[in-house]
């Protein structure tokens, strides 16, 4: 049993992590808004605080398991897949990566290394790296520098969105926008072959379905009750086939599933950064959502993969009470009562935490108003330098992939 995730609090032993690399040094300002960033993150930076994050992991008896290392491993042990990863990630890769197929097919499959192979589609690969004269006329003629053949994918470093850990299973994402798609492909090669998951992972959603979801809309409550936001990168429809596939499994110890329609926009993009648990019985909250928030129950209905549903119209931490079974529910504040603040953290991902064990969280220092409140709260906070990671818009919970919580 390599995944074992049943709560959002209990003590975190081994969690996945991308330690973010090259693919951060090719984004440029023309190229954003397609690849989902607000702002060209420093490199160097990032990664000084992307250690500092994972140090804070390992001090506090979390095993890090690195997203890259897993990938080169999974090939490295079974090489018959190399070439198969190489042909189905260009055709991941968008109608340009197709038309380059055989020179980039080439060009990869060269990289001897499996590491530096995986780090590669990760970066990007430049036209200009390619063997293309003669190919067409006018791409000859025209100045392939800076024009990439196969894109960067500098969402990476968000590790809970590709899939999300429910149970001793995991929901192998379809992801929102198709920048992302191709995320899920390591994820993908490694639960189905890695000798640490091959075989004994179920999955309750996968690419090939219809609906977007993403990771960081799955919050698991409790072993038998799951939130899913409704949110900007997941549909209603994919929270139905999620739940009747997890209803219909009888290893599936998941019952009750609560959908939380928050607003459809970029900064509330996912669940997970206006609603994380802190502590039994505390979740801190972006109060942004409290008057527009509706909460629906997905409960299995009668015959296979029949589901049914029904809005829930309490307060939220009345539904959590009775639903998680606690003597109380506490909403802390993110931004506690100004509102410049509540709005100002909230973006910086202030209500992003990453729970530790319960009452020790992981969170962003420049968010000290909220990260005050939580102390007077009775959460322990370690505070992760963040004046760069924070660029992508996503923070610990987003960074983090949990696959074994006590």
């Amino acid at each position: 049993m390599p995944i074992h995730v049943t709560s959002e609090t209990g003590p975190l032993k081994k969690v996945l992590l991308h330690r973010p690399g090259l693919e951060l040094e090719h984004l440029t300002p023309t190229s954003l808004e397609q690849l989902l960033f607000d702002d060209i993150p420093y490199l160097a930076a990032a990664q000084r605080e992307h250690d500092a994050f994972a140090q804070a992991l390992t001090d506090n008896g979390v095993e890090v398991v690195y997203l890259e290392k897993l990938m080169a491993e999974t090939i490295s042990n079974r090489p018959e897949l190399r070439k198969a990863f190489i042909g189905e990630f260009i055709s991941l890769g968008g109608p340009l990566a197709e038309s380059c197929h055989d020179p980039l097919f080439r060009y990869l499959s060269n990289i001897q290394d499996d590491l530096e192979l995986i780090e590669k589609t990760m970066a990007g690969v430049l036209m200009s790296e390619l063997s293309l004269k003669g190919k067409s006329p006018l791409t000859d003629l025209v100045r392939r520098e800076g024009r990439f053949a196969l894109e960067p994918i500098p969402n990476l470093y968000f590790t809970r969105d590709p899939f999300a850990s429910i149970g001793t299973g995991v929901s192998l994402n379809k992801m929102y926008s198709e920048t992302r798609r191709r995320e899920t492909i390591y994820a993908r090669y490694i639960l189905g072959y890695h000798p640490d998951f091959a075989g004994q992972v179920p999955l309750y959603y996968t690419p090939d379905m219809p609906f977007c979801i993403e990771g960081g809309d799955v919050l698991n409550l409790s072993e038998s009750v799951l939130a899913v936001g409704l949110s900007q990168r997941t549909s209603p429809e994919a929270v139905e086939l999620l739940s009747a596939n997890m209803f219909s499994d009888p290893l599936c110890r998941i019952r009750t599933v609560l959908a939380l329609d928050i607003p459809d926009i970029r900064a509330f993009m996912h669940l997970d950064t206006v609603l994380t648990q802190v502590d039994t019985g505390k979740f801190v909250m972006h109060p942004g959502i409290q008057e527009t928030l509706r909460i629906y129950e997905i409960t299995p209905g009668n015959g296979p993969k029949a589901i049914r549903a029904r809005e829930l119209t309490r307060p939220l931490e009345d539904i959590f009470k009775e639903k998680l079974e606690l003597d109380s529910v506490s909403l802390i504040r993110c931004g506690g009562k100004d509102p410049i603040a509540s709005e100002r953290e909230q973006w910086n991902d202030a209500s992003n935490t990453l729970c530790i064990s319960p009452g020790v969280v992981a969170a962003y220092d420049r968010n000290g108003i909220t990260n005050n409140i939580l102390r007077d709260n009775g959460i322990t906070v370690l505070e992760m330098p963040s004046s760069e990671l924070s660029r992508g818009r996503g923070g610990p919970r987003c960074m983090s992939m949990p696959l074994w919580r006590e």
